[in-house]
């Protein structure tokens, strides 16, 4: 002889609301995991971009010095020589 269970609509509910919560865990599982991914690709494009401006202003600064030091050296060129560059 073979029991069969009745279910009702309460169970079914419960049965239902258990399946909707595992497909929900999993699918928040994997967001959770694309999110991560994805700080983690931002971190990294920041810090790379971070890295490239201070290599910029290094070199715009490093251009204005030299700028200065080469109208020093044609000031002193057009004073003791009497040559315009």
């Amino acid at each position: 002889m073979t029991k069969e269970k009745s279910l009702n609509i309460k169970d079914i509910q419960e049965l239902l609301n258990n399946q909707t919560d595992v497909i929900l865990s999993a699918v928040n599982e994997k967001i959770e995991a694309l999110d991560l991914k994805f700080s983690q690709k931002i971190d990294s494009l920041t810090t790379t971009l971070d890295k490239f401006l201070k290599r910029m202003t290094d070199m715009e600064d490093e251009f204005m010095m030299m700028k200065n030091d080469l109208n020093r050296m044609k000031k002193v060129i057009k004073e003791k020589l009497g040559v315009e560059l």
